[in-house]
């Protein structure tokens, strides 16, 4: 699957570490500021990631300075091209409208991609984190951010409302509505604290970029050494439960369980762990084979 992650403009894709997918918002001269053609990329690069039975986690990043700072303003670079100047001679408002609706709903899918991607995302921030960036890192699974790091949700600001997920999966996110109206009505700024303090990274690390991106790393690696199956049935119960009762996220995962208990993968997490001997013979000083599960 290796083909589907090249030729892309404003992202870049590689393997990290075995089953690890690292995906590099790559505008940095641009403080990688999703222009219209990102929207195109992510929706067909989370295409291929849904579908590789080879990665079991994504982490996504920014190149250069800043994670990202949201949709690109610039003129000849947004999303919405010529259609915020209304509707043409041979159109009326209804139909630009239409229009208008279907590219946002297409935006929003790019964003979506994310949170049905079986494979968990961890989002590594470091930097601005602005507008756009905000509905990005709210979709993915885990959120991780540099002392340094900056958020705001930028939309009110700049005369918007935030429309491509921010409004409702932030308040899911934090679990705390007082907060979510406070930064989405101020368009404030606030740092890597403020953001661990209300829930919306679990970890805040030093070193800049390289420190965050080490820590993500790391976690993704974690994640990639169990059993590919379980994990995916974990995020699938997470997410449908969600939407749904208590009642009917039990049934959800009751049905999934009834197949995917079937797996020799629990055979093979029931063992111990295999050890190797170091340079030493001395007890403590051998290390864990990693569990080795086969790809979905």
């Amino acid at each position: 699957m290796e083909s589907s992650y090249v030729g892309f403009e404003t992202l870049a894709v590689r393997v990290a570490v075995p089953h690890v997918l690292h995906v590099e918002l790559n505008r940095p001269n641009r403080a990688n500021a999703m222009n219209a053609q990102y929207w195109h990329e992510m929706r067909r690069l989370f295409a291929a990631i849904a579908v590789d039975p080879e990665v079991r986690a994504v982490v996504i990043s920014g190149a250069g300075k800043h994670f990202s700072a949201g949709i690109d303003m610039q003129p000849g670079q947004q999303p919405t091209g010529n259609l915020l100047s209304g509707p043409g001679k041979n159109s009326d408002v209804a139909r630009h409208a239409l229009k208008l609706q279907q590219l946002v709903l297409s935006m929003q899918e790019s964003f979506t991609c994310i949170t049905r991607c079986p494979q968990p995302v961890i989002a590594a921030i470091h930097g601005a984190c602005m507008g756009g960036a905000v509905d990005l890192i709210t979709a993915c699974d885990m959120r991780f951010c540099s002392d340094c790091a900056l958020f705001s949700v930028k939309e009110v600001a700049v005369g918007l409302c935030a429309d491509v997920g921010t409004l409702q999966r932030l308040p899911r996110v934090v679990g705390n509505q007082s907060w979510v109206r406070d930064i989405c009505y101020s368009a404030r700024t606030f740092g890597a604290a403020e953001a661990k303090e209300f829930g919306l990274v679990s970890k805040v690390c030093s070193g800049g970029r390289e420190g965050i991106l080490a820590a993500a790393m790391e976690a993704a690696a974690v994640i990639a050494a169990h059993s590919p199956l379980a994990v995916t049935g974990t995020k699938r119960s997470l997410e449908w439960s969600q939407d749904h009762s208590v009642a009917d996220g039990l049934a959800h995962v009751a049905l999934w369980n009834s197949a995917a208990l079937m797996t020799k993968d629990l055979m093979i997490g029931a063992r111990p762990p295999d050890r190797r001997k170091g340079g030493a013979a001395a007890e403590g000083t051998t290390k864990p084979k990693r569990k080795l599960y086969s790809n979905l």
